[in-house]
This record gives structure tokens, sequence and C-alpha cells, in this order.
């Protein structure tokens, strides 16, 4: 089941993150601060996050927000699965999920940055299988030898 996040949530998140090898700590801070960001104000729309739950325990999660400034552009700031339940469908569920919410919301783009290193390929094959694709690279960009990637699909009305 899929369902919006509430607050009794955020210790099994923490845990998915944590224990996530391709966040890096600065990664995991911030992600759980988007989390604690849409928890301490239930007033805010920016940051959307969704929890997959199965057996009433939360294995997985998104946040999605509006771009600034835009008029129907969405950033997937994070998706993630527990590393013991990736690749059983979870993550192409809560991604559908994501473009039924966008698509609700009258957005037309998904953007998705991630990294260029090969600790990522796996998340660049994601997006690529789910029919994003690659609308920008920036050389060098997290670091030397770390290319900022952005996917993005594009939903057709």
């Amino acid at each position: 089941m899929i369902r919006k996040l509430q607050a009794d949530d955020r210790d099994q998140l923490v845990k998915i993150i944590d224990s996530t090898d391709n966040f890096n700590d600065e990664e995991k801070k911030i992600a759980v601060e988007l989390i604690d960001e849409a928890l301490g104000n239930a007033n805010q729309e920016y940051y959307n996050i969704y929890v997959f739950e199965s057996e009433r325990k939360v294995i997985g999660y998104y946040c999605v927000g509006k771009r600034a400034l835009t008029d129907g552009v969405y950033d997937l700031y994070w998706i993630v699965v527990d590393t013991t339940t990736q690749n059983a469908g979870i993550g192409k569920q809560l991604l559908d999920h994501l473009e039924n919410f966008v698509n609700e919301k009258n957005g037309r783009w998904i953007l998705a940055e991630t990294s260029s290193k090969d600790s990522y390929t796996a998340t660049r094959n994601f997006y690529l299988r789910n029919n994003y694709s690659i609308v920008s690279q920036i050389k060098d960009f997290y670091a030397f030898n770390d290319n900022l990637i952005v996917f993005g699909k594009y939903l057709k009305k």
C-alpha cells in the first residue's frame, strides 16, 4: 500500500536511508531533513512524501515537489527502497504512484538528478527502464569525475 507520510514512519525511513550505501553522510542528512520538514509543517506543499507499506512496515518512499517558478515541473528528490526488498517491483510502484500524483497536479515534467558514479549505475538503469531520458549532463558537477545527470520524463495529457 502506498500512502502519505505519517509521523510514526520517521524512524523506519531513517533506517532505510542509513542502510543505503549509495548515499554519503551529507545526502543522508538532507534526506532526513526533508522528511522532518514535511512532518514539521503540515501546511507546506513543497515536499510531498509517500511511503510504501507492507505488513505494517515501511519499505520504501519517494519525495517530490513542484519546482519553483514553473507551472508544471516537478523534482523527484528521493526514491528509496529498503535494500532487503529491492528488485521486487516496489520502486516501480512508487514511481507509478509519483507519476499519477504529478499528473493529478497538472504537472508535465518530472526531473530526477543523479550521479555518474559507477555506484549509481542501477539507479540510472532504473530511470531508463521506466521511460525516463537523459535531458542534461554537467561534467564534474558533484566532484571531479562525478557528473550530474538529469533524467526527465514528459507526461502527456
